[in-house]
């Protein structure tokens, strides 16, 4: 069973999710501290099992075995749903494919209630979960995702970031996907310090660029506007941000021409002027 648990507000856990977790064998957590203060404030008493992203590739059969033979598990996170961004995908996989039957509680969500307050078109939309942390794959993924924008997708980005990274990383959005962008940073959801913060990404990143960010935090891009294809000025941006994650002439030819729907060749003959001219 799939048990979503609050993302901050205690009041949002649901009468089913308790029950579930009352009835299960064991509950599977990421941080048995932050579980563990969740079930004794509900009550209960009840056995964990650690499963996070260093342990599950290796628990999941284990587990497996063990629903077979009739044990219940409830599944959690430290906060909201379960494998968004979470770890247990592995573990729901080995099970479906072992005939277990999965079930799930629904329940708070960090990255729909963001998407929701943010006032930017709610569907469709893509979660992206987290950026990466270093600055040449951040760019470089934000120029991928320019160039499949380009391409033709027109949807609401949502991303998760850490507190420590939010002013570098809307920079980095300003830049990438263009700082009169329609956006929104959500923190502390549901908690008493919430706060959603509205405007351009240029005005979010000038204003993080200073501002102290707590808490956890969504960002929330607004669809890019209509426009016309990929020109030679975009062509090399994209592949400058993808030659600088270390990638070669011809990897990041790939790559950008999968993202932006050119012509390998075209794009293959750019990668290799730019190389000539010293990167």
């Amino acid at each position: 069973m799939l048990v979503a648990t609050p993302i901050g507000n205690l009041g949002d856990i649901s009468p089913r999710a308790l029950a579930a977790l009352k009835e299960a064998d064991a509950v599977l957590c990421e941080d048995s501290r932050v579980t563990g203060g969740l079930l004794a404030r509900q009550g209960i008493a009840a056995t964990m099992i650690p499963l996070h992203e260093h342990n599950e590739a290796a628990q999941a059969p284990r587990l497996v075995e063990r629903m077979i033979a009739g044990e219940r598990f409830a599944l959690v996170s430290d906060a909201g749903t379960p494998l968004v961004s979470d770890p247990g995908f592995r573990l729901v996989r080995a099970a479906i494919a072992a005939g277990v039957t999965i079930s799930a509680v629904p329940g708070p969500n960090a990255a729909v209630t963001a998407l929701a307050l943010s006032g930017l078109p709610p569907h469709p939309f893509l979660f992206l979960g987290f950026l990466p942390a270093k600055a040449g794959p951040r760019t470089a993924e934000i120029a991928r995702l320019r160039g499949i924008e380009r391409a033709g997708l027109s949807a609401t980005l949502v991303f998760y970031e850490a507190p420590h990274r939010l002013g570098e990383a809307l920079a980095a959005m300003a830049e990438g996907f263009g700082a009169d962008r329609p956006a929104a940073v959500a923190r502390e959801l549901t908690k008493r310090f919430e706060e959603v913060r509205r405007g351009s990404l240029g005005d979010l990143a000038a204003h993080y660029a200073t501002a102290e960010a707590r808490g956890e935090i969504c960002v929330v891009v607004g669809p890019a506007p209509e426009e016309a294809a990929a020109g030679p000025e975009d062509l090399e941006a994209a592949l400058r941000a993808a030659l600088a994650t270390g990638m070669s002439l011809r990897d990041a030819a790939a790559s950008v021409a999968e993202a932006t729907g050119l012509k390998r060749r075209e794009v293959y003959a750019r990668a290799i002027a730019i190389a000539g001219e010293g990167g």
